[in-house]
């Protein structure tokens, strides 16, 4: 039973954020969500308490997501230089692949949602930025990266960029992509 109730909250976290790729950017509520799952309102209710459950769930895939991810990248990657290009490589390409997923990251999605959705991506930014600048620390350290610069603030217009990345891709009906002349980018980075 435990199997098929995972299995069902799966599919429903899978339709949101499908629903979420609609690029007009609707309101989601519980009975179109319902209603495309072709369940009532009460049997998402069996599986989740809230709305704003649902979308814990989003925020909660997408962490496990980078942060898996990331923690490999800094494991496996001996320069920092090349830790900050696969991070940002793989926030960039996490976004377009997962477009409804980019509407939460930018908080568009939680827009009249509990606000602790909100205060959860914008720690989920944070974590973001501290890797960033943990990277940029050790590519100075070895000598990849000119000393004298401040890494919070370099971290920050990094994290700036891509959040302004996924902000186009979100905003232009998911059809810029938020790689877009990435080499170039790559080659302003150093």
């Amino acid at each position: 039973m435990s199997a098929k109730t995972g299995e069902r909250k799966l599919q429903i976290l899978q339709t949101l954020a499908q629903m979420l790729q609609q690029p007009s950017g609707e309101k989601i509520t519980t009975a179109s969500l319902a209603a495309r799952l072709d369940v009532s309102e009460a049997a998402l209710y069996r599986h989740f308490a809230s709305k704003a459950q649902m979308f814990e769930g989003l925020i909660e895939f997408i962490e496990q997501t980078l942060f898996g991810i990331i923690n490999k990248i800094s494991a496996e990657d001996q320069s920092g230089l090349k830790q900050i290009e696969a991070v940002l490589s793989l926030l960039l390409g996490f976004s377009k692949k997962n477009p409804g997923m980019t509407r939460v990251l930018i908080g568009d999605a939680l827009v009249n949602e509990n606000e602790r959705l909100q205060g959860r991506i914008n720690q989920l930014h944070d974590r973001l930025e501290a890797t960033l600048k943990q990277s940029l620390r050790f590519a100075v350290t070895q000598g990849e990266l000119p000393g004298g610069r401040d890494e919070a603030v370099q971290a920050n217009i990094l994290m700036c960029f891509v959040v302004g990345r996924w902000h186009q891709f979100a905003k232009s009906g998911f059809r810029r992509d938020p790689l877009e002349s990435w080499n170039e980018v790559l080659r302003n980075l150093r």
